[in-house]
């Protein structure tokens, strides 16, 4: 029996690793199984795209990856919406995009990167920052960028666990990253110098 949750894994992997044929073909393999879901739909359709764009295509591919576990039916809009853009209309794109950001922040009642960098440069110190609104707000990262900025940070000012539950939230999406795969590194190299002090 094929195992399509592992299949769509090794699939995202190659995606992310930038080896659009074999995820293509591995998101046809899932597609051809079950015709009807538009996420295997959309996830070949990313692969197209990188053949024209790829750091376009890697974009949509976060974007959706990260708004997909918050609202699937909201997610898969947003993304038509916006590659839709992409073919034509740069501003309708830009737009859609921001719009799909403020509708992730206003239904997690969170606080935008970008505003809690402002808080943090308005309070002097991302520790002080973080701590102000660590109980009460999450932070919603839409860019894969931003989350690795963020991490690091978090790991840097002593929020180790935090650093890890983020690390093992967004795992599973970026299993092969290499930049998560740093980050989980740094993290255990610190605790392991912690431990021989």
């Amino acid at each position: 029996m094929i195992k399509f949750d592992e299949l769509l894994q090794k699939a995202h992997g190659f995606f992310v690793a930038r080896d659009y044929a074999k995820a293509l073909f591995l998101y046809s393999q899932v597609s051809y199984s079950d015709p009807k879901n538009l996420e295997y739909q959309i996830y070949a359709l990313f692969c197209d795209i990188a053949s024209e764009d790829s750091q376009r295509a890697q974009e949509f591919f976060d974007e959706f990856i990260i708004q997909k576990n918050i609202n699937f039916t909201k997610a898969v809009s947003n993304i038509k919406d916006s590659i839709n853009a992409y073919d034509g209309d740069q501003d309708m794109l830009i737009k859609m995009l921001e719009n799909a950001s403020l509708q992730t922040i206003e239904s997690l009642d969170s606080i935008a990167y970008s505003d809690f960098l402002d808080l943090e440069e308005a309070r002097g110190s991302f520790r002080i920052a973080y701590e102000d609104i660590m109980f009460s707000t999450k932070v919603a990262i839409q860019k894969k960028d931003d989350l690795v900025d963020f991490i690091n940070k978090l790991i840097e000012n002593g929020f180790d666990t935090t650093a890890y539950s983020y690390l093992d939230g967004f795992n599973e999406i970026f299993s092969y990253d290499k930049d998560l795969t740093a980050l989980y590194e740094k993290l255990e190299n610190k605790n392991s110098d912690n431990k021989h002090k």
